[in-house]
């Protein structure tokens, strides 16, 4: 959109994947000759997050960044399919499988973080790196009835989006900027923000100087579980020994103790295991402190890329720049 644009400027090519429902839509930057890592974005977020990131840590691997289902550019779910962290996860080997990768490199900020952890402990022999951004586990659930109002609150919705002629409230500019602002409790400051929205805005049909969030607006009630203490200790021994980095911003919660026993488990006897604090940065750390992020994730991604990661560019690509 106009004078709404990331100001990445790394060469990148825009990628399409099919999937039942629709697509995800991605974009790959650097090195497209190895495989790249995958980075996920967190929960109400879409690709954008990693904006002042990727040009850091992408001078000698690529990194293929992509809009979960209901953000950004990628397709919505049905009606009638509420949006739920199981089913995010099954993106993951849903990519792999489109670019033939037997092995994936996770990078995950938030909720992309925890899929990250939950994909890994699945399938541990798959995964052969994880960066987690401010996250390791879900935040311990401690309100249940939120749940039920969430349900109603996500059928709401559906029965908006099922009537064609409501729009969603539309906003200036600088209201999106501060609504962002507001709503990621500061995490997403305004000059910040066109990282975010030049992705999740549409120009409004009924207010033509006004715009208005385009993502799914059931992605706000999508469900997501406590991981107990000891499924959470138990998924851990399965990523046992994996390269595991995780950067915390140093004033945000969401790495508290209920991370601990897992944190112990992943670190014990794991010289691959690394724990930063980043002073001074909350939730999107990695929006607000790239370079800092960048000293520990780009070394560990040159330490701990394995294998032969030579692959074919595929027919579903096109070459753009932001």
């Amino acid at each position: 959109m106009e004078n709404l644009a990331s100001n990445c400027t790394l060469n990148y090519i825009d990628v399409t994947i099919p999937a039942p429902w629709g697509c995800v839509s991605g974009c790959w930057y650097g090195n497209r000759a190895e495989r790249p890592i995958l980075a996920i974005h967190g929960w109400m977020d879409n690709l954008g997050t990693f904006d002042r990131l990727i040009p850091l840590i992408s001078d000698s691997v690529g990194v293929l960044c992509v809009d979960l289902p209901g953000h950004g550019r990628s397709s919505r779910l049905p009606s009638g399919i509420c949006y739920s962290v199981y089913d995010y996860v099954y993106i993951i080997p849903l990519i792999m499988k489109e670019f033939g990768w037997s092995t994936v490199s996770l990078m995950g900020h938030s909720l992309g973080g925890v899929m990250s952890f939950m994909y890994a402990s699945m399938a541990p022999d798959t995964v052969d790196l994880i960066i987690s951004l401010d996250v390791l586990l879900p935040r311990r659930v401690t309100n249940p009835s939120k749940i039920t109002q969430d349900i109603e609150k996500c059928l709401a919705e559906e029965g908006r989006q099922v009537d064609s002629a409501q729009e969603p409230p539309s906003f200036t500019l600088n209201q999106l900027r501060v609504a962002l602002d507001k709503g990621s409790n500061h995490s997403v400051p305004l000059k910040l923000a066109d990282h975010m929205l030049h992705r999740q805005v549409a120009k409004s049909q009924i207010y033509p100087d006004k715009l208005f969030f385009s993502r799914d607006g059931r992605v706000k009630f999508y469900h997501i579980f406590d991981i107990e203490p000891g499924l959470a200790a138990e998924m851990a021994k399965r990523i046992r020994g994996k390269p595991y980095l995780i950067i915390k911003g140093g004033l945000s919660p969401f790495v508290g103790h209920n991370c601990d026993e897992a944190m112990t488990i992943l670190s014990q006897d794991n010289p691959n295991f690394q724990f930063y604090e980043v002073k001074g940065a909350s939730h999107h750390v990695h929006l607000q402190k790239p370079e800092e992020c960048a000293q520990y994730i780009a070394p560990f991604i040159r330490t701990h890329r394995s294998g032969p990661n030579k692959i074919g560019l595929d027919k579903k690509l096109t070459k753009n720049k932001l």
